[in-house]
C-alpha cells in the first residue's frame, strides 16, 4: 500500500493526493521507496539494530537501487556512470522533491540508527566534493562513492568543540607534498565503515583558518573505535583519532585556510535532512499509537473514544502537518533559488526548522508513549518503535547543531537579510 489509511501518517500531499509541488514523477518514486522499505528494510530493523550493523547484502541492495546515489545531494549527475535512479528518475529532473521523498520514506522504518547506517555519511560527508571539489577530485571519488563501492562521513565534531567550528584544534600541517593530520573526530556517523572522512582540520594560527580536507581512513596512523549511545546503533557511531597521518594535497577542497565556507554550506541540507527525518519520525510514532488506541479497550471502551485521546491526536496533527507545509515551502524556495536568488540567506531558516521539527518529534513520542502506557516503554511488542524513538530522540535535537545555538542563529540571519533587502 503506497498511502496509510491511518490518521496523520503520512504527510496531506500524499493522503489527500493534491498539491502544487509533486509531480507524475514525484508520486511514482514515492511507491517505489515505500514498497522497498517495508520489503527490504522495517521487516529487519529490529535485529540490524541490535547487531549494530547493516549488513553488507543489503547495502549492496541499497546501492544497486540507486539510493546511495541520491544520498548526496545536489545530485552528481554528470558522474553517476549509468547507475539507475529510484524509480527510473531521469537525472537531469531530480529535484529538492524527490530528495524530500526518499528521506521521508526511508525514515518510515522507524529505526534512525538503520536510516542512519545505510546512508547518512554519504549524505552528509559527500555533498562538499560535490560542491567544492575540482574535476580531478570528483572524477577520483564520486563515480565509486556514488555506485556504493567506497563510502564517506563527515568529521567536524571533536571532543572539545561542536557547533563552535572555528575551536577546531585537529591540525594539518603541510610538509611538501602532503598534509601532515593530528587529532581526533568524535560521534562521527558511518566512522567505522568508511573510507575516506571529509573533514575540518586546522592549516592556520588565525580562529579563521580552517580547511575541509579529504582523509582516507584506510591508512597507517588512522584508528576508529566505536562510541556507545543511547540509540542509533546501527549507525556506527565512532571516536576517529588520527596519528601523524599523511594526507596528499591533492584532496584539499578548495583552497587552504578558507574551508570555513565549505564546512557551513553543509549544513543546510544536513538540517534539512534531520527535520524530515523528525517528523516521518513523529509520524511513525503516531501511526503506532493510534492503532493501538483503536484496538485497546479501558473501562469498557475503545480506548480513542476517551476526548482527552483523541485530543492528543489532534495536537500531534497539528503540529506534524504545519511543520511539514514549512518544509515544503523552504524546499520550493532553495530550488527556486537557482534561478531567481530568492533563496540568499536561507541558513537560519532551515536552523529554525531543524528546531521545530525536533521539538515535534519530541513532543509526538512523549505523547504516543502516554497513549501506549507501558507498551511504549517495552523494547518488545507493538510499542517497540516508539520506544526505539524515546532513545533516538535525544541526538535529533543536539546533532546537527543544538537547538539553543540554531535558534540564536536563526534570528541573528534573519534579521542580517531583512536589512539588506529592506527597502526601508
Amino acid at each position: 500500500m503506497t498511502v496509510s489509511r491511518i490518521p496523520f501518517a503520512d504527510p496531506l500531499w500524499l493522503n489527500r493526493q493534491s498539491s502544487p509541488y509533486y509531480k507524475e514523477s514525484h508520486r511514482r518514486l514515492q511507491r517505489e521507496v515505500r514498497e522497498y522499505v517495508d520489503n527490504n528494510i522495517t521487516p529487519f530493523c529490529e535485529d540490524w539494530e541490535k547487531a549494530g550493523y547493516i549488513p553488507a547484502e543489503a547495502q549492496n541492495k541499497h546501492a544497486e537501487l540507486g539510493y546511495t546515489a541520491v544520498a548526496s545531494f545536489p545530485l552528481a549527475s554528470e558522474y553517476l556512470g549509468g547507475q539507475r535512479l529510484p524509480g527510473d528518475i531521469n537525472p537531469r529532473e531530480w529535484d529538492g522533491f524527490h530528495d524530500l521523498i526518499v528521506i521521508d520514506e526511508l525514515a518510515r522504518c522507524g529505526y534512525l540508527g538503520v536510516v542512519w547506517g545505510l546512508g547518512c555519511g554519504n549524505s552528509i560527508g559527500g555533498p562538499p566534493v560535490v560542491q567544492f571539489g575540482n574535476e580531478e577530485q570528483k572524477c577520483r571519488f564520486l563515480p565509486d562513492m556514488l555506485q556504493g563501492k567506497i563510502r564517506f562521513c563527515l568529521g567536524v565534531t571533536e571532543p572539545d568543540a561542536g557547533s563552535d567550528v572555528a575551536g577546531i584544534t585537529t591540525t594539518a600541517e603541510r610538509k611538501g607534498n602532503v598534509y601532515i593530520v593530528n587529532g581526533a573526530k568524535k560521534w562521527i556517523t558511518n566512522g567505522l565503515w568508511a573510507d575516506y572522512c571529509t573533514a575540518a582540520v586546522r592549516t592556520g594560527d588565525r580562529p579563521q583558518d580552517i580547511s575541509a580536507l579529504i582523509i582516507p581512513l584506510k591508512v597507517a596512523g588512522v584508528t576508529c573505535r566505536r562510541l556507545h549511545n543511547s540509540g542509533v546503533h546501527a549507525s556506527g557511531s565512532t571516536y576517529i583519532e588520527f596519528d601523524q597521518v599523511e594526507v596528499p594535497v591533492g584532496n584539499l577542497l578548495g583552497e587552504e585556510n578558507k574551508g570555513f565556507h565549505v564546512i557551513m554550506n553543509n549544513f543546510n541540507h544536513e538540517r534539512l535532512w534531520l527535520a524530515c527525518t523528525s517528523l516521518r519520525m513523529a509520524r511513525v510514532c503516531a501511526e503506532d499509537a493510534y492503532q493501538h488506541a483503536i484496538a485497546r479497550e479501558t473501562f469498557g471502551k475503545k480506548l480513542i473514544e476517551n476526548q482527552v485521546i483523541r485530543s492528543k491526536f489532534s495536537s500531534m496533527a497539528r503540529s506534524l502537518d504545519s511543520a511539514y507545509a514549512w518544509m515544503e515551502q523552504l524546499v520550493y524556495i532553495h530550488h527556486d533559488s537557482k534561478n531567481s536568488g530568492s533563496g540568499a540567506g536561507m541558513g537560519g531558516l532551515f536552523a529554525n526548522l531543524k528546531v521545530l521539527a525536533g521539538r515535534t518529534l519530541e513532543m509526538v513520542n512523549r505523547e504516543s508513549q502516554q497513549v501506549m502506557g507501558g507498551l511504549g516503554y517495552s523494547k518488545n511488542g507493538r510499542g517497540s518503535r516508539i520506544e526505539q524513538v524515546s532513545r533516538d530522540v535525544r541526538v535529533m535535537v543536539v546533532g546537527g547543531g543544538s537547538e539553543e545555538i540554531l535558534s540564536e542563529l536563526a534570528v541573528n540571519q534573519e534579521i542580517k537579510h531583512m536589512k539588506k533587502h529592506s527597502k526601508l
